[in-house]
This record gives C-alpha cells, structure tokens and sequence, in this order.
C-alpha cells in the first residue's frame, strides 16, 4: 500500500496519511503569534513548571550540542541555550512557528542555528547530537516510531532523547480533565486566536497520543536503552527518556 493510500488519525478524523503534515501545518499557522499566550492560558503557566523539569533532566554539560525539534516558540531551546558552552539548534516543520522561535531568540540576545524540517526526515548526520529534545510535538507527527528512529540515528552513543508530551491523566480526573479540554480550551481559542476548531484538534489529538507505557515500549523499539517516564501533574503530561547505547 503507498503511502498515499495509508490513513491516519488528525484527531478522531481518519485522513490519509500524506495530508496530515499539511494539516497540522494548517493548525500552528494559525495559532503561532499567540502560542505563548494560549499555552499560559491552558494550562495555568505549568508549561513553564514542565519545561523547566525537562531541562534539569537533560544535564546539560559545555560542550554539548543539542537539537530541539517541533521547537515552537522557542521556550525550551532558549533556557538550554542560556547553559554555558552548549549549542542549541532549532528545528520546526512550520515555517510560521519557526520564525517566532528565531525572533523570541534574538529578542533574548541569542543567536541560534534554526533550520526548517520534517523530524521524521532529519537533515542531520548520524551521530551529531548530544541531546535531542522534543517538546509537544511528538503526537503531531505521521509516523511516530520514525520520527524516534531519526532521533536515535542522530544522537551520539550516551546521548539522549527527551520527549516531553501530553499523556494520559490519572483516571479519577479523567471526567473533569476531558471537559475542561472539550469545553473551555477550545472557547478561549475562539476568544484569544478566533479559532476553537485548531484547539478541539489539539485536545483530540492528545486522546489519540500512546499512552505512558506504550510509547516506552516505542522507545526500546526505536532502539533507546534505560527507557523511562515520569508523569507530572497527574499525568497531564509525561516526560519520556531514552539514550543511545551504541
């Protein structure tokens, strides 16, 4: 079967595969010069709170080179930039997001290699990256498993991947936590960027995303050693972790 024939999910909606990058380019063209704000809005600033923890994790030494993927408005490839001695590359699908990553940047005083592209095609040699990390971008792609075996053909050996991403809640707030995502995120899209339909996209796709266990799982399959997760705010998201071996 081509891969035009092949279908996959943009939210509950089946589309065939070859159209859901537009798709989604579709979504983030639309929300980019309020991202920041939404993201406050929608989860109470904790975006910031996840973030941060991710940083921490990485153990960022001089030296080292990073790549950000689906890097968005910038928030996560500006605080590792802002490490002494390391090397951050931005890289985002989305032209529109890209920019803001690269104007925020400089606005910050830092000057970043940015490089527009798809992550499940990287234009990167392997063995390049010290950490590659990747921030609410994972349960946008196509083809997630390749998307993780590009970040694993570009990571050094003892390098590792951070994958930060919504996941699946504690189920006693499962109730509350899916009216909250179906009823009031996408009213303050419509008031904030005039778009409810690019945030009841998002809260779909984060149903659709694989839960904790399974992506586990989608990292030893892509070939990470000493997989693990930790969920934060009741599994709201979880952060997962893999390293190259060898």
């Amino acid at each position: 079967m081509s891969d035009t024939q092949q279908k996959t999910h943009f939210g509950y909606q089946q589309v065939d595969a070859a159209e859901k990058a537009g798709r989604v380019r579709g979504v983030f063209d639309s929300v980019a010069s309020r991202y920041d704000l939404m993201n406050d809005l929608m989860s109470g600033g904790l975006h910031r709170v996840w973030k941060h923890f991710t940083v921490g994790q990485a153990a960022l030494r001089p030296g080292m080179r990073v790549l950000d993927l689906a890097t968005g408005s910038g928030d996560l490839a500006r605080a590792m930039a802002r490490k002494p001695g390391v090397e951050v590359w931005m890289t985002d699908i989305n032209a529109a997001m890209l920019d803001v990553g690269r104007d925020r940047a400089l606005n910050d005083g830092l000057s970043l290699p940015t490089v527009q592209c798809d992550a499940e095609r990287l234009p990167f040699p392997d063995k390049h990256f010290d950490r590659v990390t990747l921030a609410f971008g994972l349960r946008n792609m196509t083809n997630k498993d390749v998307a993780l075996k590009e970040i694993h053909r570009v990571l050094k050996p003892g390098g590792k991947a951070l994958v930060l991403e919504f996941s699946k809640v504690w189920e006693p707030l499962r109730r509350p936590y899916d009216a909250f995502s179906f009823n009031v995120i996408p009213a303050i899209g419509k008031l904030v960027t005039n778009d409810a339909d690019s945030y009841r996209y998002l809260a779909e796709s984060i149903r659709m995303h694989p839960d904790q266990d399974t992506l586990a799982q989608m990292f030893r399959d892509a070939g990470f050693g000493q997989v693990r997760y930790f969920n934060m705010t009741a599994g709201v998201v979880a952060l997962h972790q893999g390293v190259r071996l060898g």
